[in-house]
């Protein structure tokens, strides 16, 4: 047993992060950039407040599908627990309350995730079978109850709710004072640095906040607690984990249900804050998204929400100026160009990969300053996937890297135990 406590020694204990030397050299980049690129809205207060927006449902459904995946559980039917969370959150919250909605959504969400855990860890039905067959079930039922609560009793129609009422929002005070001069004084990366404290500071809805909370938190928990302990033995080695008195089924089982209860706290978030009402279809594959951020973030909290504000703030540039997009043609091509160059003084790799990894890099590089140059202009349709298109690139440039948990997908039963 001590021999298979060291070998998971490597996987359950988490490596230095590098993400937020990256995030702050990145930031810098897009600062002394964006002035000669013509885009000043580009970390301006309002785009600041606007990723939020758009970042928070994703970083939930993110944030599930961690806790699921960790135990062993691959979460396909997050998109139905986010379709479950708009819908009761939209009922609860034009009935009660939107303090109801989140209350309601998340009890929704609680119970969608038992439902995929007695499914898939119960009874040993294919993860990925019992998510699209639950996702598939939260639409009908969603309309089918939209059909008898909101267009039955005339208060909406059969894919629309009533006007939910918001959440309050709340600002740090003092905090505008200090920093409107800094931002108005037209400093490199420093003025920048005001207008997106304030941006984070200012009129933040609670429900954002509590969002953002749960990024800490996944990470006390999985990591520096002993439950954490146990939900990542039972991704890891569900044998190892039984053959010390620690049942990993019943621990997949909680981490799911904390998955289906993220999962729909994102779709309660779209109804309050994004929306501000209920339509059919508004999740919109944002449970995938969630998923994707994960393998992105190496299926790491930290990384993972990184990787969910890659989407949002995409997202968010779309609803700012044309220019602003713009930019980010040239902090594409200085990065891959910084990847590449750091690839070549890595010799640790072998050289074939290292060769291959860093052509791709370079021709990147060469591509988005050759547009940028050439073109000078990004359609917004494809600002839309770009966050698709870096997680493929993530996936396949940074492939050796990942580390999946061994377990994922991998129903456990004793009695196959050998």
């Amino acid at each position: 047993m001590s021999g298979t406590l060291a070998a998971l020694r490597t996987r359950l204990v988490p490596r230095r992060a590098a993400w937020p030397w990256l995030v702050l050299g990145t930031f810098v980049a897009l600062s002394l950039m964006k002035d000669a690129a013509g885009a000043p809205d580009l970390l301006s207060a309002g785009t600041t407040g606007a990723s939020l927006r758009f970042t928070a449902p994703i970083l939930l459904a993110g944030m599930g599908a961690l806790w699921s995946e960790r135990s062993g559980v691959v979460n396909i039917g997050l998109e139905g627990a986010m379709i479950t969370g708009t819908w009761f959150g939209a009922w609860a919250g034009f009935t009660f309350g939107p303090e109801a909605g989140v209350v309601a959504g998340l009890v929704a969400g609680v119970s969608f995730g038992l439902l995929l855990a007695v499914l898939a860890v119960g009874f040993g039905v294919d993860q990925a079978v019992a998510g699209l067959a639950l996702n598939l079930l939260a639409v009908g039922v969603t309309r089918f109850l939209s059909s008898v609560f909101f267009a039955g009793n005339g208060l909406g129609t059969i894919t629309q709710s009533p006007q939910v009422p918001p959440l309050p929002t709340v600002s740090i005070p003092g905090v505008a004072l200090l920093l409107d001069p800094l931002r108005g004084a037209h400093v490199p990366v420093l003025s920048d640095a005001a207008a997106v404290a304030l941006g984070l500071t200012t009129n933040v809805n609670v429900l954002t906040i509590l969002a953002f909370a749960t990024v800490p938190v996944t990470a006390w928990i999985l990591f520096h607690t002993r439950l954490g302990l146990r939900i990542r033995f039972a991704g890891e080695a569900p044998g190892a984990s039984d053959s010390m008195g620690v049942s990993p089924n019943l621990h997949r089982y909680l981490a799911v249900a904390v998955s289906g209860a993220l999962g729909a706290l994102g779709g309660v978030y779209l109804v309050i804050v994004g929306a501000g009402i209920y339509t059919e279809g508004q999740v919109a594959g944002r449970g995938f998204i969630g998923m994707a951020t994960v393998i992105f973030g190496n299926w790491m909290p930290g990384a993972t929400a990184l990787g969910a504000y890659l989407f949002g703030f995409t997202d968010a540039l779309r609803t700012r100026q044309e220019s602003t997009i713009n930019v980010l043609l040239v902090a594409a091509g200085v990065l891959f160009l910084v990847l590449a160059l750091a690839r070549i003084r890595n010799r640790r790799d072998r050289p074939d990969r290292r060769d291959r990894t860093t052509a791709a890099y370079a021709g990147l590089a060469v591509g988005c300053l050759g547009w940028f140059i050439a073109v000078g202009v990004v359609p917004t349709e494809l600002i839309a996937v770009a966050p698709q298109v870096a997680t493929l690139l993530v996936l396949t440039l940074a492939r050796q890297h990942l580390r999946p948990p061994a377990a994922a997908g991998v129903p456990y039963r004793r009695s196959e135990q050998t």
